[in-house]
């Protein structure tokens, strides 16, 4: 009997592997390995609820399991009672630029933000409301007072500034206290347009001062400069506020590496610098910061994180640990080996054994979704595996999501197909190394004597480094 899986899940896991991404729900389903990473940041979340902070860059190549890991990471945050919020890097979105790409960044961040019962991001009023609405219930047990009462009101409004009163000594945090003052009389009073300024600030969507000044009295607000300094007001007020903290995830970070611009990207790096300078000093309170990139990002000498002299003084790994979190099978090296109490998280290649349990698993979720029995046993799976490591350097070149990719389309294959077999499949297929399917910069060619690329322009041999 294959397992129930709620069809709008099953239907979500299936599409969003099928194209090579990350789906949102139904991480559980078809989650495998990683378990020395995963309690590591899990461990992080213990920290963060405790009022401590934390910064963590999570390596791995194109493909490895990366943003799986962020969006896992999420769902956990989420059930624990933390506050989440999420954002892939872009052309468009940075951590600072002179076009307001670092606003960008933080706009999509609050735009995102999510809760248990939130998840789906936009939690940002629903979280003020809530909030408000329990303070309001508080007082009315404790006190006796009916809401319409003056006194009910003065009262609310006293334990609501003795929430906020804890960020004013923080930077901007009094033009913090004051739009959230401004939010709840606006609630009170039914002043939608009080309460929309009042999102429109925490949102960073004013572009002027003096808007924001004639809207909520306050003298600033969230610009490309300081919206780093409103996350770190916004993870303190979520804490007092009931929640654990605030975890922030930031994927794509290759996107900062590939700037073309040298004084930009160092722009980039500066601030990147700040934010793991505050959370790994402490000077944040229950903020955690995740962010996934790539190797070339972290470790290019000329245009990656040690570029930055700054940051590669404090991410280069140990001298007992370098060279053994790298992307190699993770069965070559023993879990000693690994030390993941640092700022760097490397994504080890997942072992064969996990990949066959990983298939076996989105097997259960196709036959789920289609509501038929299992069709393919283990040795079939095994033989799957097989087919693809046979290929010319797949052990170095396959990653979770190609494997996953190609899996879903051998199923589909079969289901519509009634008279194909998976060994005529298997033995049909040219399973040669696909180099064009790799992402730009994961197999980097030979240099030739002449510093170009080891073959010619235009040659269909494949091109790979010994």
């Amino acid at each position: 009997m294959p397992v129930k899986i709620p069809r709008r899940i099953s239907t979500a896991i299936l599409q969003s592997l099928s194209a090579g991404v990350v789906p949102r729900i139904g991480l559980e389903y078809i989650a495998v390995g990683r378990k020395e990473e995963t309690a590591a940041l899990l461990g992080d979340l213990e920290n963060i609820a405790l009022g401590a902070s934390t910064f963590r860059l999570l390596i791995g190549r194109f493909g490895s399991g990366k943003s799986f890991m962020l969006q896992l990471l999420r769902n956990y945050a989420m059930d624990r009672g933390f506050v989440v919020a999420d954002v892939d890097l872009s052309p468009e979105r940075r951590l600072s630029g002179a076009n307001g790409e670092g606003l960008a960044t933080y706009r999509e961040l609050m735009r995102s933000l999510a809760t248990k019962t939130n998840p789906d991001g936009g939690a940002l009023p629903t979280l003020l409301a809530r909030w408000i609405s329990g303070i309001q219930v508080r007082v009315r047990q404790e006190s006796g007072l009916e809401p319409e009462s003056d006194g009910f009101a003065r009262q609310v409004e006293d334990l609501i500034l003795a929430t906020i009163s804890q960020m004013e000594g923080m930077v901007h945090g009094f033009d913090f206290a004051t739009v959230v003052t401004a939010f709840w009389r606006g609630y009170r009073q039914g002043d939608e347009e009080r309460r929309s300024a009042a999102m429109r600030w925490l949102r960073g969507e004013f572009t002027t001062k003096t808007e924001a000044r004639n809207s909520l009295g306050v003298r600033v607000i969230v610009d490309d400069a300081g919206w780093y300094d409103t996350l770190k007001i916004m993870a303190r007020f979520v804490a007092a506020i009931g929640y654990k903290g605030l975890l922030l995830l930031i994927d794509e970070a290759a996107n900062l590496y590939k700037i073309s611009h040298a004084v930009s990207r160092a722009t980039n790096y500066e601030r990147l610098l700040a934010m793991f300078n505050d959370t790994m000093q402490g000077k944040a309170e229950h903020l955690g910061i995740l962010l996934a990139g790539t190797s070339q990002f972290l470790e290019d000498p000329r245009r990656g994180l040690y570029s930055y002299e700054a940051l590669r003084s404090r991410l280069a790994e140990s001298r007992f640990s370098a060279g053994q979190q790298h992307d190699s099978p993770r069965q070559h090296h023993s879990p000693r080996q690994r030390v993941l109490s640092g700022p760097v998280v490397r994504l080890a290649t997942l072992a064969p054994e996990e990949v066959f349990v990983l298939l076996e698993r989105v097997q259960e979720v196709y036959c789920a979704h289609y509501e038929e029995s299992q069709s393919l046993d283990g040795e079939s799976v095994r033989s799957f595996l097989e087919a693809l490591v046979s290929r010319l350097g797949a052990q170095e070149l396959l990653t979770p999501r190609e494997v996953v990719r190609d899996w879903i389309a051998v199923l589909d294959l079969l289901r519509q197909n009634s008279d194909l077999t998976l060994p005529a499949l298997l033995q049909g297929q040219s399973f040669t190394a696909r180099l064009t399917d790799m992402p730009p910069g994961s197999v980097p060619s030979s240099p030739n004597e002449n510093g170009g690329s080891g073959g010619k322009a235009g040659s269909d041999l494949p091109e790979f480094t010994l």
